[in-house]
């Protein structure tokens, strides 16, 4: 199953009529994803495809103060109010490790929506650790480079992660995974689930000022979201 991350309405739809089985829901994929707003969450919520919410308040790596783990509760409960299947959810303490109490207040702020752990793990001193650690916590699945920039190159730790995680937890690779690389990651790993962004960059949009990341403007491409759905179940 292929799920894709977005950043606009029309993302979720490119993504839902390409054939993805579920959506991470973002705002700024450009600095990685941050929480969505309101209006986004209730907009994807209506429509006919899972859609979970990432919830991390800014940039850079997942060390919060309390004051970051307060609106992160309040982003939680507008996910639960706008309707959607779930939240996605990362945070470290000092040494770099899973902060355990703060995912623990935000595992039962989420209650029984879906729940995935992050790419938080990628960076953590030990990640094997950090797996047991998200399954005690009772994450659904956890988002993975394999500790690399990219999926295709940690494929060896995603293997070890599919065999220490014996059903309890869905491990889910992520990061750089394309139609092209999507079915030897699948074959090397055991996993049944991906992750990917899709998408396109949007040609000849008008740049002014700082309105435009220094990389241009991405879209989900729904082109793209078939051909990798076509790629992972055979058809191609």
């Amino acid at each position: 199953m292929l799920e894709v991350c977005v950043d606009t309405i029309d993302g979720v739809i490119a993504a839902m009529n390409g054939g993805a089985g579920r959506v991470e829901l973002c705002s700024s994929l450009s600095e990685g994803g941050l929480t969505p707003s309101a209006g986004l969450m209730h907009a994807a919520a209506a429509l006919p495809v899972p859609c979970y919410a990432m919830i991390r308040p800014r940039s850079g790596l997942f060390e919060f103060s309390d004051a970051e783990a307060s609106v992160m509760l309040a982003d939680i409960a507008m996910a639960r109010e706008a309707g959607l299947a779930g939240v996605v959810l990362g945070a470290q303490n000092a040494a770099r490790g899973l902060n355990v109490p703060m995912l623990a207040t935000l595992m039962a702020a989420a209650g029984d929506l879906g729940t995935t752990l992050h790419r938080v793990i990628d960076v953590v001193p030990e990640p094997l650790v950090a797996l047991s650690q998200a399954i005690d916590l009772g994450f659904e699945r956890v988002l993975t480079s394999g500790a690399e920039p990219f999926a295709q190159d940690g494929t060896k730790l995603i293997a070890q992660m599919v065999t220490q995680a014996a059903g309890r937890i869905s491990i889910m690779p992520g990061c750089g995974l394309t139609a092209d690389n999507v079915a030897e990651v699948i074959a090397a790993t055991g996993v049944e689930e991906v992750h990917a962004s899709c998408n396109v960059r949007v040609a000849g949009d008008l740049a002014f000022s700082d309105f435009d990341p220094p990389s241009g403007r991405f879209e989900t491409s729904e082109t793209t979201v078939r051909e990798m759905v076509n790629q992972m179940s055979g058809k191609n």
